[in-house]
């Protein structure tokens, strides 16, 4: 029996058979017919408009290719390009919108290549990471020294179930507050200056760590874990400001850095935690000391970028969980508390032999 073809209408009046069209394929061809398409065929000056906006775009991907090459003698402009260097993606878009309206091919193209640097630096933080192992929760969280409501503060950590917690900025005022808040959840406490470590499992070699301030801002214990023993580091690394007639100023931070990453490195145990606020992020040079050593579990596993302050808006990952010898499984950000800060926690895997 023949087969019948079917036909249709084609658009010069005779017939054709049917061919069913990408929904891709369709959109393409409505933009090439549209008006904004129409008016830059035939125009040869696409391709020299925009020459600044392409200069722009390619100034952008060499600020974030080369961020590490900035130098700090002037402000500690590096650093600084490196705390906020996610958010430099914003302006792609916006170059990508000038280069429509000014019409300009060359633009455009140019714009592909901070897009790709930008994607080639985040493009893996979009992805969700995190997996449903792991054998320890940690969580860590500046309390904020001027907090309205500590107590409460206290409960919202607890209530995220982790197995350890730590704080920092803890004044000598508000400490009674979180021991007794904490107590039902955490048997095991210990307080060093104005950083301190609660523990549902016991806490044994409890010391302060000397990070160069002249007070203490930073401790080390071993928390006895059902999988194994973990160095549990608890650090809260000097504030950085930026001022207008000095920039972006660090230098103490950095002197700390050096010596916390100094101690972390003469650990003797395999597994180390470190929890904190840094006052940096993974990308900040001045605390390569640390970040040379340690992985960030919301890098490693984590879904998103995990800023964590300030906690009103967040802009920045500065509050840290890393680890060495121990397997990072899945890294968030806790809600708001009464702290200007963002509680991190993150779920570990201590045994890694299985």
């Amino acid at each position: 029996m023949a087969q019948q073809a079917y036909v249709t209408e084609t658009d010069n009046g005779g017939s054709g058979p049917e061919r069913r069209e990408s929904g891709l394929r369709r959109l393409m061809n409505r933009l090439m017919k549209s008006r904004f398409v129409a008016g830059w065929r035939g125009d040869r000056r696409i391709w020299r408009r925009g020459i600044v906006l392409a200069a722009l775009a390619v100034i952008l991907a060499l600020v974030m290719l080369l961020h590490a090459h900035i130098p700090n003698a002037v402000g500690n402009l590096g650093s600084l390009t490196e705390t906020f260097l996610p958010w430099l993606g914003l302006l792609i878009p916006v170059l990508i919108l000038l280069a429509l309206v000014r019409k300009s091919a060359t633009a455009l193209i140019a714009v592909l290549l901070p897009a790709i640097v930008w994607l080639n630096l985040f493009g893996g933080l979009l992805v969700d990471r995190t997996g449903p192992g792991g054998d320890l929760t940690v969580a860590t969280h500046n309390v904020n020294a001027d907090n309205p409501d500590p107590a409460g503060t206290a409960r919202d950590v607890a209530a995220s179930g982790a197995d350890v917690v730590a704080l920092e900025e803890l004044t000598t005022t508000a400490v009674p507050t979180y021991q007794k808040a904490l107590a039902s959840t955490y048997k095991y406490h210990s307080v060093q200056g104005t950083v301190g470590l609660w523990s549902k499992y016991p806490l044994t070699g409890v010391k302060a760590v000397d990070i160069k301030l002249g007070w203490t801002r930073a401790m080390r214990a071993v928390v006895s874990a059902p999988s194994g023993q973990v160095a549990v580091y608890v650090a809260h690394l000097p504030s950085v400001r930026v001022k207008m007639e000095a920039g972006f100023t660090a230098r103490q931070r950095d002197k700390s850095a050096n010596a916390l990453g100094e101690a972390i490195a003469d650990e003797p145990l395999e597994r180390v935690v470190l929890l904190g606020d840094l006052n940096g992020t993974m990308n900040d040079r001045a605390l390569r000391a640390v970040t040379a050593q340690m992985r960030s579990t919301q890098g490693a596993s984590g879904s998103g970028f995990g800023f964590s302050w300030p906690a009103s808006f967040p802009m920045a990952r500065i509050d840290q969980i890393m680890v060495k010898g121990v397997e990072p499984e899945s890294s968030w950000t806790l809600p708001e508390t009464g702290s200007d800060h963002l509680p991190v926690a993150a779920r570990v895997k201590v045994d890694t032999s299985s």
